[in-house]
């Protein structure tokens, strides 16, 4: 039973894992067609553009690729430190195999017994002719003994040369065809710093690449978001130009009303006419103006070009939001998060990297070095025709002596650009400083801008019913009407273009500050 209730309560644990698995991924699924359908009703937001710009730019996933290359080459680097085996093999075919013997040698050799039996013959014939003289022997037999040296010679002169030859053959070495393989281990031991300054390199190099990165990702969102209040701007001022031709169209009604009643003069009507057509002009240049932004901005987001999007911004009324002052302004801060200084300091970190590697190649290496050779013909047991290798191990040093002065020049050179470097780091950084500030004070500006804007249109909107109504009880006439019209427009595109003002002069700024992140 209780095996029973384990195999019950294991499964249901299961189970359970499974079911909140599920309900993950749909959940996940609900998410990813809840998207779907908002991109398909095109409404996004300024969040959802910048998303959509940064998944979709090329030059951004072209960054990212450069971001894994310095990333690889840094993990190449790393394998410096570690000993490298390395695996030879060569076959070798000559027209002459190496002689140990000389010519003059092997001849002597190959008539070993022609010039023994020749020796012997002679000192045979000198010691029986002593004899004789002596009287130790007769004539008959020294003659006998001369004949048996006779037949003694020949035996001896082919048993000699046969020696000498095999001699001979014994110290061929058969080398035409020469086989060899090797395996060898090299370990670095000291190498003037060369590894370190080209492992710190390929470190600042992942970091430049990192920053390289971060500021593309930079400005594209300041592309997306310039692109994307632009749109909005235009959207406003389109409604803001179908309210005027609205206007003036009610204007000229009027007008021509007065006039088949005779309370207004042609002229009237003409000037009035005039408006409207200019009216309709405003209203055609915005429509086309507004349909290129969209356009911009799709092309920014990787949409279709003539892609149906509606920004979640377009009917909001004030869009601009609370002021930054000067008191939010941290110079240091700016000088850490923008990326072109960050991409400045690395170039600077890797020319003095640079000078070390420099330096380092006229500095003495130690490198420890084994292995283990084969040949055929094997050297090790005469020339034998089999494989046959040793292993060996060795120190090898390298100490530079003199090089004219060449090591000076390049160090005291490569020291020269990484002081260029520090100059420009510094320019950019006062650059910088310039910028924020200004960013600040524009910031400052757009809002005071905007604050006057409102009071404009307030006036510009009391102003219009004052004529209006003035209109329609007789005491004004057109021109007084149109003049109102022509001010309250003016003040509703200073409106806009204040709010809108607001929020690229807060992006200009964040930029500045290197906030702009998404």
């Amino acid at each position: 039973m209780k095996q029973a209730n384990k195999h019950k309560s294991g499964a249901t644990s299961r189970f359970g894992t499974l079911g909140a698995g599920f309900r993950a991924w749909f959940l996940a699924a609900c998410g990813l067609q809840l998207s779907v359908c908002a991109a398909a009703q095109g409404v996004l937001s300024l969040d959802s553009c910048r998303a959509m710009a940064l998944r979709n730019n090329k030059q951004l996933s072209i960054a990212q690729l450069k971001q894994d290359i310095a990333r690889d080459v840094r993990k190449a680097a790393r394998t410096k430190y570690l000993p490298h085996i390395d695996v030879m093999g060569g076959y070798e075919f000559t027209s002459k195999e190496i002689s140990i013997l000389n010519d003059e040698q092997k001849g002597a050799l190959g008539s070993l017994g022609t010039t023994a039996a020749g020796q012997f013959g002679t000192t045979v014939s000198s010691a029986i002719s002593e004899m004789v003289g002596q009287g130790v022997i007769t004539q008959q037999t020294a003659a006998s003994l001369g004949k048996i040296a006779e037949n003694i010679a020949p035996g001896l002169e082919k048993a000699g040369n046969s020696i000498g030859q095999a001699i001979t053959d014994a110290f061929r070495t058969d080398t035409r065809n020469v086989f060899t393989a090797s395996v060898m281990l090299t370990q670095p031991i000291y190498m003037g710093g060369s590894i370190v300054a080209a492992n710190k390199i390929a470190d600042i190099s992942e970091q430049l690449a990192a920053n390289s990165l971060a500021g593309s990702k930079q400005t594209i969102i300041y592309d997306v978001d310039n692109a994307y209040w632009t749109v909005v701007s235009l959207k406003h001022k389109q409604k803001l130009a179908e309210s005027y031709l609205k206007l003036v169209k009610k204007l000229s009604s009027d007008v021509r009303k007065m006039i088949a009643e005779g309370v207004a003069t042609r002229a009237d009507g003409l000037r009035v006419d005039v408006r409207v057509n200019e009216a309709e002009m405003q209203l055609t240049q915005v429509d086309n103006g507004l349909s290129l932004a969209r356009m911009l901005l799709c092309q920014l987001c990787g949409l279709q070009l003539d892609g149906d999007i509606v920004l979640e911004d377009e009917d909001k009324e004030d869009v601009s939001s609370s002021d930054v002052g000067l008191g939010d302004v941290d110079l240091e801060a700016a000088f850490d998060n923008r990326p072109e200084l960050r991409v400045l300091q690395n170039t600077v970190d890797i020319s003095r990297q640079a000078t070390k590697l420099i330096r380092a190649a006229y500095l003495p290496q130690v490198a420890l070095t084994g292995g283990y050779l084969v040949t055929n013909p094997s050297l090790y047991n005469g020339f034998e025709k089999k494989f046959s290798g040793i292993w060996n191990i060795g120190v090898i040093v390298r100490v530079p002596v003199w090089n004219w002065f060449e090591s000076t020049y390049k160090i005291r050179a490569s020291k020269t650009a990484t002081s260029i470097a520090m100059l420009e780091l510094d320019d950019a950084r006062e650059k910088v400083e310039l910028q924020v500030n200004q960013s600040s004070f524009k910031v400052s500006e757009a809002n005071k801008k905007l604050s006057m804007a409102k009071k404009n249109t307030e006036q510009a909107d009391e102003n219009l019913r004052c004529a209006n109504l003035g209109f329609k009880e007789g005491v004004m006439d057109v021109s007084d009407v149109m003049a109102a019209q022509t001010a309250w427009l003016q003040a509703r595109s200073q409106k806009i273009d204040a709010d809108i003002d607001v929020k690229l002069s807060q992006t200009n700024l964040k930029k500045a500050l290197g906030e702009v992140i998404y």
